[in-house]
């Protein structure tokens, strides 16, 4: 029998590493909640933001194995910013970092309104994480939602530009949200002064950098942020909830992205990811849902049920009352994924921004 062991003892070990890689087996946290706001998906103004996702996201990303240019993606995300007028204050920023990535700094903006009788309150903050698949997105491409909380909430926003993969690892990008954390305790858009209100919101990767950021706050004993807002946020970094592939003809926005991936053995795609940002799927830092979901701030979660992270909020919901954290699931049928960018289309963005805004007032915004 000892001629096995060369075979067995590799084997074992591929079979020990992929379980660690996978973590628990967070199917227990299934549970049936309702749909919260039930869309009619023949409406006008569904047909146009479905054409539009096929001419922007799924047309670009035809004839290019792994979809679309990041370049000619991040061009088209910052012009889709541009293209309006807001009602907004725009005023650049820069939060040093010190030694932690080499002495340079955070860019982003300060977003205030410019709205008669809305001024924005600098000591009343919201912490914005843009999102983008990690690897797009920044201040410029996210103002349709971060001009309208100024204008709702009355808060001043801040919106960084972390560091975005392939060019940079995935924990650098981390490490720069962490650090905008700091910064904003202190810094508001009127200089040194210490916040009396804070919010973090983020949206997709940004909703996952949010709810890995109050974690990481709670752990660090750091002042917690009086209110967490992450809209269709990644929860879990080994893609095991079934609305990963049941909802993959329906997510208009990320098909083009991950359609390909779903069909990856899922051996594979847990080592995949590992190798892609050295860090193991399962670990909190990029998978919230596998931390310790206790004691966090109140939370608001919107997912659509058309997008391939509808059960990941679920159960993120789910994991998180059971450990006593208040978390508020909202939840709307036939929305695509981060639907409230799109409030020039979809009457149900600016109806989900005013559920935003209601969660913040009672908050103390």
């Amino acid at each position: 029998m000892l001629y096995l062991l060369p075979i067995a003892v590799p084997v074992i070990a591929l079979i020990a590493v992929t379980k660690m890689l996978k973590g628990e087996n967070l199917s227990k946290y299934d549970e049936d909640i309702p749909v919260t706001f039930e869309i009619d998906p023949d409406t006008d103004s569904l047909k146009e933001m479905n054409a539009y996702l096929y001419e922007n996201f799924e047309k670009p990303a035809q004839g290019h194995k792994g979809g679309e240019p990041i370049a000619a993606k991040r061009k088209r995300f910052d012009e889709g910013g541009l293209a309006r007028d807001f009602p907004s204050k725009f005023t650049p920023l820069a939060i040093p970092t010190g030694n932690s990535n080499g002495g340079g700094e955070i860019t982003g903006e300060w977003v205030t309104s410019k709205k008669r009788g809305k001024k924005s309150d600098p000591d009343k903050r919201i912490l914005y994480i843009h999102g983008g698949a990690f690897t797009v997105g920044s201040h410029l491409s996210h103002r349709p939602i971060t001009s309208k909380l100024a204008e709702l909430t009355g808060a001043s926003v801040c919106v960084i530009n972390y560091r975005l993969m392939p060019e940079n690892k995935r924990m650098e990008g981390i490490e720069d949200c962490r650090t905008a954390y700091k910064w904003i305790l202190e810094n508001g858009p009127d200089g040194p002064f210490s916040v009396k209100k804070l919010a973090v919101m983020g949206d997709s990767a940004g909703g996952n950098l949010t709810l890995s950021l109050i974690q990481w706050a709670r752990d660090e004993g750091l002042r917690a942020a009086d209110a967490a807002v992450p809209l269709s946020p990644v929860v879990d970094g080994t893609y095991s909830a079934p609305s990963i592939k049941a909802n993959i003809k329906t997510d208009h926005m990320l098909r083009p992205l991950v359609g390909a991936v779903v069909n990856i053995p899922k051996t594979l795609l847990l080592w995949g990811t590992w190798k892609e940002t050295s860090i193991i799927p399962s670990a909190p830092i990029i998978s919230p849902i596998f931390g310790d979901l206790a004691n966090l701030p109140p939370t608001l979660i919107h997912v659509s049920n058309s997008e391939i992270f509808y059960d990941d909020a679920k159960r993120y919901t789910v994991k998180a009352r059971r450990a006593g954290s208040d978390v508020k699931l909202q939840t709307w049928s036939h929305m695509p994924h981060v639907w409230q960018i799109f409030d020039d289309i979809l009457p149900e963005a600016n109806q989900a921004m005013q559920e935003i805004a209601g969660f913040l007032k009672g908050r103390g915004f």
